[in-house]
């Protein structure tokens, strides 16, 4: 048998893959350390990430707004993960795509319809827009009403000056029935339909900001309708998840009731898919649309205005509508009752 020649000095055998200098593995031995830190870095959030996500966790203000960019987080765990192995960090690699397959598993689904109920009820037409502290154009809130045939509105952060300026532009012309609460801030709320409503409270302590109607369709016909709107988590995260809680009376519980307006709140946080559990779904998310995102309106990021549906009823459309002055977009769904 021949025998193979010895290696140059300095040089150590790699079998069949060839040699290498002593010098050139310790360039790269020296160069590893360096690329594994900086792939692990952003590898440590998405595994935290993906921890509070699946343990239903949301915890304060912090978490809640890394929650919210889950959708975001399930792309960039990909691209780690490819970029990971293409650099031979294989370990690395392949935790970052199995985080990524974990999310996206809990996040595709959202770009898929769901079969609706085959109920051949009235149908309602629902619209709720955020008016920003008032600021948002009232002749563009009338003309949508007016566009898309709207039969119940819900308006929050409604202040007086607003209400003023909703009359002018002839919204209760188009919907003479009203359950107003308006208030300087975010503090302001209220419901307007073309149906007559009787204001009942369904939201317990955060009535006044959330409040609510039951609204007489016709032939014995009563839908429940909730403006929502708790406070900002950032502001202050405890009150925010009590006010999240008055609206998960489960549905079987009540009337038929729809709840709309600014849930400051996507699917991925756990005290809005806990008032989902309670016999509610996503009109958006029924729809195939849950990742249109609502705000802010100048630079979509997150879904945080819902119309939330009894699981009773079917969803047979639903849209997002730009309504200038607003930091919000106007979300639309077509009802169809049971």
């Amino acid at each position: 048998m021949e025998e193979l020649p010895a290696p140059e000095p300095g040089r150590r055998p790699l079998g069949i893959l060839g040699t290498m200098t002593v010098a050139e593995q310790m360039r790269v031995r020296r160069k590893n350390p360096l690329v594994t830190a900086l792939l692990v870095v952003p590898l440590v959030p998405l595994a935290a990430l993906a921890a509070l996500r699946l343990i239903g966790y949301d915890g304060d203000w912090y978490t809640l707004a890394a929650l919210a960019l889950t959708p975001f987080a399930t792309a960039a765990g990909a691209l780690l993960g490819v970029l990971a192995l293409a650099l031979r960090r294989w370990w690395i690699g392949g935790l970052a795509l199995v985080l990524a397959v974990v999310l996206a598993v809990l996040v595709l689904p959202r770009l898929s319809a769901s079969d609706q109920r085959d109920v051949h009820g009235k149908t309602l037409r629902v619209l709720a827009s955020n008016l920003l502290y008032g600021q948002a154009d009232p002749k563009a809130v009338v003309d949508l009403v007016r566009e898309q045939r709207i039969d119940v509105l819900n308006l929050v952060e409604m202040t007086p000056r607003a209400v003023d300026g909703l009359t002018a532009a002839g919204l209760f012309q188009l919907l003479p029935y009203r359950v107003l609460h308006p208030a300087p801030g975010a503090f302001g709320s209220g419901i307007v339909s073309r149906f007559p409503l009787k204001e009942v409270n369904l939201t317990g302590d955060s009535a006044a900001k959330q409040p609510g109607a039951q609204a007489d369709l016709g032939d014995g016909v009563v839908a429940e309708i909730v403006a929502v709107h708790p406070i900002s988590p950032d502001v202050d995260t405890p009150q925010w998840e009590r006010e999240i809680k008055d609206l998960s009376r489960a549905a079987g519980e009540h009337g038929l009731r729809i709840l709309a307006g600014d849930f400051n709140a996507t699917l991925d946080h756990a005290a809005f898919r806990t008032v989902l559990s309670r016999g509610y779904n996503d009109a958006a998310e029924e729809h195939g649309s849950a990742l249109t995102p609502t705000w802010p309106s100048s630079l979509p990021v997150v879904t945080i205005d819902h119309v939330v549906v009894d699981n009773r009823a079917a969803v047979t459309d639903y849209r997002v509508f730009d309504v200038p002055g607003s930091d919000h977009r106007a979300v639309f769904a077509e009802v169809r009752l049971p």
